[in-house]
């Protein structure tokens, strides 16, 4: 019934209703719907949704109510870089109609910025554990006045071993607040969590722990691994639209996104060898069709919120069969179909059995189709790297390390010292 009549009968302010209306939101999902009541009543939750099912709003339009009404501060929590802006454009939107002044707290980005900002008093608060333990030791940032603790994304926040540091974020917040869990999974981790930091919460489950988005068609490739590049040709012919492909490593997605340069294909690396800067440039071109293909680890697989990514390639399975859950949830976004194709070696087995028993289905099985025969320049990209060097075999090494480099002294005065450049 709450569904059919939109936003309205969920408890939110009219201001808020006027501000969804303009932005053409008219129906909540169901995530939005359980939650959104709940959260507005100042109840504990624990949110378990898939992902792509509109979890930002369904703790955001609540937190932002909060905000109006109240004096203090809302904290939200995220694992990674790219989630916090995705969370802070979200919020943006609906907030700063309102009056709202929020900031996003990050690494990678000038924390004499972040100072000035916060300086002025903003009201929502987006960050990483890692930056807002550097505002809190610089005692730029004081959390004892906030209302409200969002913590997003909560297993994998885990997986990423910020557990410490969500610990000492929470020792500087009041006992007297309301905490909100968000996850896609529900490993016993996050219940521990949801014991220690939540008081009675309510839960709410949209899907179980585990299911994949409804709209996402699945297909896995047994191949072998000298001949996933092939493979990845083949398919690039057969789908003409975005696609984002992910590898286990920097080094190996570094790789990768060579092999699809090189097969003709635009393409951008997304991982924490880039810089901030490089990792928005990569975001924002592959949204604006710059980049075909975006080649990513696993810190993306959270982070983008794109609504027309046609297809998801795992190149390499995950480590973790809930990093599947993720990595696929990419594609299939807002209504739309998607696919996903999952590359595993013949030794693999097992890893596929993790996937199938957390999402309880079996993935299909394709056959391997007639692969294209690499050229001479294709087989180049897809050698190996050196492991002492990190260039293909056969490539011509820069004596030159890069990043920080050493120089020597040019004075000629006995042995040369060394200084950073």
């Amino acid at each position: 019934m709450l569904e059919n009549s939109g936003f309205h009968g969920l408890g939110i302010a009219p201001g808020i209703l006027q501000v969804l209306a303009k932005m053409g939101f008219s129906v909540p999902t169901p995530i939005q719907v359980q939650s959104i009541p709940i959260v507005i009543d100042g109840k504990d939750m624990m949110g378990i949704a898939q992902t792509g099912t509109g979890k930002t709003l369904a703790f955001g339009i609540p937190l932002i109510q909060k905000t109006l009404r109240e004096k203090g501060i809302g904290l939200v929590v995220v694992p990674t870089r790219e989630l916090a802006e995705q969370v802070s454009e979200a919020l943006g939107k609906v907030g700063a109609p309102l009056g709202l002044k929020g900031v996003t707290l990050i690494g990678g980005e000038s924390i004499t910025h972040q100072i000035r900002t916060l300086a002025r008093n903003p009201q929502i608060i987006i960050g990483t554990p890692g930056r807002i333990i550097d505002h809190l030791e610089q005692k730029t940032l004081r959390l004892g006045a906030t209302h409200t603790l969002v913590l997003d994304e909560a297993d994998r926040m885990l997986d990423m071993g910020f557990a410490p540091q969500l610990r000492k974020i929470i020792e500087h917040l009041p006992k007297e607040r309301q905490t909100l869990l968000f996850s896609a999974t529900m490993p016993e981790e996050i219940v521990r969590m949801a014991r220690a930091y939540l008081k009675l919460p309510i839960r709410v489950e949209i899907a179980r722990s585990g299911t994949t988005a409804k709209d996402v068609s699945q297909e896995l490739f047994f191949v072998a691994q000298n001949e996933k590049a092939r493979l990845l040709e083949k398919i690039l012919q057969d789908y003409r639209g975005s696609v984002l492909l992910f590898s286990r490593t920097k080094h190996g997605a570094k790789k990768i996104a060579r092999i699809v340069r090189a097969l003709g294909h635009s393409s951008a690396e997304l991982h924490s060898n880039k810089s901030l800067n490089q990792r928005r440039e990569a975001l924002e071109g592959f949204k604006t069709g710059k980049y075909r293909v975006l080649v990513a680890t696993d810190i993306a697989a959270r982070g983008i919120d794109v609504s027309t990514i046609e297809l998801v390639i795992n190149y390499d399975l995950p480590q973790s069969a809930e990093d599947y859950v993720h990595r696929i949830g990419r594609t299939g976004r807002a209504g739309e179909h998607g696919h996903a194709i999952s590359f595993a070696r013949p030794d693999q087995k097992a890893d596929v059995y993790a996937i199938e028993r957390l999402t309880r289905s079996s993935l299909p099985i394709s056959a391997l189709p007639v692969l294209p025969t690499l050229s001479p320049l294709h087989e180049a990209e897809s050698r190996p790297f050196s492991p002492q060097f990190r260039t293909p075999y056969g490539a011509s090494r820069n004596p030159r390390p890069a990043g920080r480099q050493f120089n020597r002294e040019r004075k000629g005065q006995g042995p040369a010292r060394r200084r950073w450049k």
